[in-house]
């Protein structure tokens, strides 16, 4: 699997991303299951179909692009294709000096995300869940460690780590949209509907005094290359006399409001398929 994505690492990313559409729409033809969660999702957002449609083709793309990500040369900078914004609202983070906790959605080239983010304000310290599959997981590891960008799995270790990197005043990364295992979140609102929300980027904030800084990465048509976008902070994380459960949950309901907001920016990139509102599976909490 390795050689494979070696050779799809040299294909043009417009020629890539074709063949992601294609591939998206022959997963949305083939699965039932997976156009009506879609359609709910959408739905639930109170979105017309229409500006959604472009993500299934989008979903695609984002599998078809990975060997591009993953497989790029150690000496090789991804910013050469990137636009970028909102740079102000990272450096005016930095500079307080108590660290930044980059956060974004499963929208756009949230792989390619974390990488520039690396090479803009690195070193960064990114944490995912290894795929269960064994050379997946490999592939994972090999691919994601890169200069400036740590990957650390969601373990207690992983968790201490970020910690350590925050107190530097150095940057961690993670998605907050996809359901924890149960015991490592809160039931908040997303979208109107209670959604199991992972706790950790929250706390991070609560603890360390680290600014929310919202990101997204879009990708831009016919393989012309992305936009990331650093969005304003999320304000008033400091604790209150309500107590730490409420602090919590309405720091983990504001993040959701960020996430909400870079969907609705750019409907036609997000992963509407993704089981949002399923009931954490139940592991060892951490």
């Amino acid at each position: 699997m390795r050689w494979l994505f070696r050779f799809f690492s040299l294909w043009p990313l417009a020629a890539l991303h074709a063949l992601g559409g294609a591939l998206g729409w022959l997963v949305w033809g083939l699965s039932p299951r997976y156009r009506a969660q879609f359609r709910a999702h959408v739905a639930q957002a109170g979105l017309p179909f229409a500006l959604a449609r472009p993500a299934i083709a989008e979903a695609g793309r984002f599998i078809a692009e990975l060997p591009k990500l993953w497989m790029r040369p150690a000496s090789e900078s991804c910013l050469g294709n990137v636009r970028v914004d909102g740079q102000m609202h990272a450096e005016q983070a930095f500079a307080q000096g108590r660290g930044v906790i980059f956060f974004g959605p499963h929208c756009g080239s949230f792989e390619l995300g974390p990488q520039a983010l690396a090479e803009l304000y690195g070193p960064i310290t990114a944490i995912y869940r290894p795929a269960r599959k064994a050379w997946l997981a490999r592939l994972e590891r090999l691919a994601r460690d890169r200069a400036n960008l740590t990957v650390v799995p969601a373990s207690l270790s992983g968790i201490r780590l970020m910690h350590k990197t925050l107190r530097a005043n150095q940057a961690v990364a993670l998605l907050t949209d996809q359901v924890p295992p149960e015991g490592l979140g809160v039931w908040a609102p997303f979208f109107g509907r209670p959604a199991y929300t992972m706790t950790l980027a929250a706390r991070l904030a609560l603890q360390s005094g680290a600014v929310l800084l919202p990101v997204s990465c879009e990708r831009l048509a016919h393989g012309k290359g992305y936009f990331l976008k650093i969005w304003p902070p999320v304000q008033d994380m400091e604790a209150s006399d309500g107590g730490a459960r409420a602090d919590l949950l309405h720091g983990v309901t504001q993040i959701n409001q960020a996430i909400e907001a870079i969907v609705l920016s750019q409907p036609g990139q997000y992963l509407w398929g993704y089981a949002r509102y399923k009931t954490p599976r139940k592991e060892t909490s951490l």
